[in-house]
């Protein structure tokens, strides 16, 4: 992936750039400062974090709406203080009413985030690639993108990803009109959440103007396609929400089913090389400055 540029000026400014640059984003998601960090040292320029799997590795729980704003905005401050690339915030349903909405906003940007999703499923959501979706009326999800907006125009310094899971119980129709709705309200990002085939792909990239965001969700409703015909078809961001989530689970029950059968794990960092990842190199490496010549 190459080296990361140093980020210049704020944030949303960061991602503003990127959504002008020609070519699709491939962006992994995270779900700590940890997973954020790796992803910015693999050369990836945004981030997402994933409410699945915030609930995930934080609770132990599953993205059904039991994961607050408290513990959400409190994860997302520690994963943008790890990092230098821009970070986008799951907000959910904004967590209430419209004025919840804005203290939602205000409070992913005074935390740091570049952007925020604000989505139109009825509270407690539920994943997108989930069954039993429902999403509130259209008038009520148009009140949040606006309340949204608004908070941004009123100074809260990120971006506005909109999100509608309309497909699923109303139709690819609504969601397009959904989507189209909240990019005149002024949504930065449009996210027509579990499109199930790659017509259903293309048309979404064909009818909805702006930067658009596919969720590549691996055994999800929708296909995975390579990056060059997502862009082709008129998607700026690429999301893979739980990749590194699975990756991690995956590569801890194999450690810990070779420690309960009296085997070392196979395939760990070595030593040093987890030390580095961490940190604990660039902390020596910094506090050296501070030693004494005597």
């Amino acid at each position: 992936m190459g080296n990361v540029p140093a980020v210049t000026g704020s944030a949303a400014e960061a991602l503003r750039r990127l959504l002008a640059e020609p070519g699709i984003l491939p962006m992994p998601c995270c779900f700590d400062a940890l997973s954020a960090r790796l992803i910015e040292q693999a050369g990836f320029r945004l981030t997402f974090m994933s409410g699945f799997a915030v609930s995930a590795a934080r609770l132990g729980l599953p993205d059904t709406g039991l994961v607050s704003y408290g513990e959400m905005v409190d994860q997302g401050r520690a994963i943008c203080g790890a990092v230098s690339i821009p970070v986008i915030g799951d907000g959910d349903t904004g967590y209430g009413n419209p004025m919840n909405v804005r203290r939602t906003v205000e409070g992913y940007a005074r935390a740091g985030f570049a952007g925020v999703m604000i989505e139109d499923q009825v509270a407690p959501k539920r994943c997108g690639h989930t069954r039993g979706k429902e999403v509130v009326a259209r008038d009520e999800a148009l009140a949040r993108i606006r309340a949204t907006v608004d908070a941004r125009e009123a100074g809260a310094d990120i971006l506005v990803m909109a999100r509608t899971d309309a497909s699923a119980t109303l139709g690819l129709d609504e969601a397009i009109a959904r989507a189209r709705a909240f990019h005149d309200l002024g949504a930065d990002i449009l996210f027509v959440e579990a499109p199930r085939s790659r017509a259903e792909l293309e048309r979404i990239g064909r009818e909805l103007p702006g930067p658009k965001l596919a969720n590549l969700v691996e055994g999800g409703d929708t296909p995975v396609l390579p990056l060059a015909e997502l862009a082709t078809l008129g998607f700026k961001i690429a999301a893979f929400p739980v990749t590194l989530l699975s990756a991690s689970v995956r590569a801890m029950q194999e450690a810990l089913a070779a420690l309960a059968d009296g085997r070392m794990p196979q395939n760990l960092l070595d030593w040093a090389e987890l030390r580095r990842v961490v940190g604990f190199d660039a902390y020596d490496t910094e506090l050296s400055r501070y030693r004494s010549d005597a």
